[in-house]
């Protein structure tokens, strides 16, 4: 999986082809937009945006800009859909003149900081995350004036290529921090760089603020949030980065040794990262011009939603193509979705015998897919899980509220 695309929970959830599937970023595929163009003309911007037609919906949002230039709603959604696309020049430009005309747009400023942020300008963020009153915007801010020098400084050679130490139950590689001993790390798209607690003060790391960050167990987890000097992976040295580290429970290497942590998009969007799972390894290249063109041509697109969820065009059965997550740390399992939509997929049996309580009161119930595809790679007797109902967390159809835009699903390891 390539993630062409530019910090939370990362122990979560291959029916991948052998031969890899590469989503890049931005690319420039209508997989959501078929049908007649003149349907898609008429119809309501924010309908299309919520049904993942985003090309569709861009159309629309601009059309509507053309009739009236300070309409701040359509300002906004070109802006928010240019951030997910990584036109960060455009979704600067969008967001900021909804801003200036609607200050109190909260989702809009958010955004901007995460456009922002995803380029390394923490500086240019740090007004907008002080100026929203939510806990996590509040950390980051108190957190990112501790980084110095160049944040997210990259050293070393073009490319690397690191071998995976296991591929089940998710793929693992070695990495170290602040000049230490290699040491294992989970791969998890959904993960940012989250350490163990113990891993986190053997590399004498200092916190300067915490977080929520979310339940396991019943319990609520704190998330310790500071700076790492060194982070190397392979043959290249990320410098000056954020971190997190908490005391939730993570799954052991099969051999039963403890694992250092996960990292995963946020590390992944300052390269062109691949998963190669064929060759059972990851690799790391730095961003050219030439490469991202190379790896946009005739690739599903992928967007980043939120500051770390990869999202693209899947089907579950005959229902779709609809927006999904991408998930490679899901523990046994390759499928998450609501009972609601398995039933409406039709072909997919919800295990009601054997539920499974979640904190809240929630229940998951095993599924196996017949059939799921991503564009032409498709997995079959795809077992999962199936909420009762959505709830905060869940990936896949829990985050549609969100992001803004229906999903189907969230297609794991």
């Amino acid at each position: 999986m390539t993630l062409q695309a530019d910090p939370h929970a990362p122990s979560r959830r291959a029916f991948l082809r052998r031969t890899g599937l590469t989503l890049s970023a931005g690319a420039v595929l209508s997989v959501l937009d078929a049908g007649p163009h003149a349907a898609a003309a008429a119809a309501d911007p924010d309908e299309l945006f919520k049904a993942g037609r985003l090309t569709a919906a861009e159309r629309g949002y601009r059309r509507l800009l053309r009739a009236d230039p300070s309409n701040t709603h359509a300002l906004a959604q070109v802006g928010y859909l240019a951030l997910l696309s990584n036109r960060f020049g455009e979704a600067e430009q969008h967001l900021s003149k909804a801003l200036d005309l609607q200050p109190g747009d909260v989702a809009s400023a958010q955004r901007l900081a995460e456009c922002f942020v995803r380029q390394d300008r923490l500086t240019r963020a740090l007004p907008l995350l002080k100026g929203i009153d939510r806990p996590r915007e509040q950390a980051f801010a108190e957190l990112y004036p501790h980084i110095g020098g160049t944040p997210w400084q990259i050293r070393g050679p073009r490319s690397t290529h690191v071998p995976f130490v296991t591929l089940d139950p998710v793929p693992a590689v070695e990495a170290s921090l602040n000049g230490g001993e290699p040491q294992r790390f989970w791969l998890d798209t959904y993960a940012t760089l989250d350490l163990s607690k113990e891993v986190a003060e053997q590399a004498g790391l200092r916190a300067v603020t915490t977080m929520s960050g979310g339940v396991a167990n019943n319990q609520p987890i704190t998330i310790w949030l500071g700076v790492l000097d060194s982070f190397k992976i392979g043959n290249i040295e990320i410098r000056n980065l954020p971190v997190q580290w908490s005391d939730a429970r993570r799954p052991s290497m099969p051999d039963g040794t403890p694992a250092a942590g996960a990292f995963g998009t946020t590390i992944f969007y300052h390269f062109l990262t691949t998963m190669d799972y064929a060759g059972r390894a990851l690799i790391l290249r730095r961003k050219t011009k030439a490469g991202q063109r190379q790896n946009a041509a005739g690739r599903l697109p992928l967007w980043l939603a939120g500051d770390h969820y990869p999202c693209t065009v899947g089907s579950l059965g005959d229902h779709g193509p609809r927006m999904v997550t991408l998930d490679t740390g899901g523990i046994a399992s390759g499928l998450d979705t609501t009972v609601e939509i398995a039933e409406k997929a039709g072909g997919i049996q919800v295990d009601y015998d054997h539920p499974i309580e979640q904190p809240g009161g929630n229940k998951l119930y095993p599924i196996t897919a017949e059939r799921i595809s991503l564009g032409r790679a498709g997995g079959r007797d795809v077992r999962g899980h199936a909420a009762e109902q959505v709830f905060p967390g869940f990936p896949g159809p829990g985050q549609s509220a969100q992001f803004g835009f229906d999903l189907i699903a969230n297609f794991t390891h």
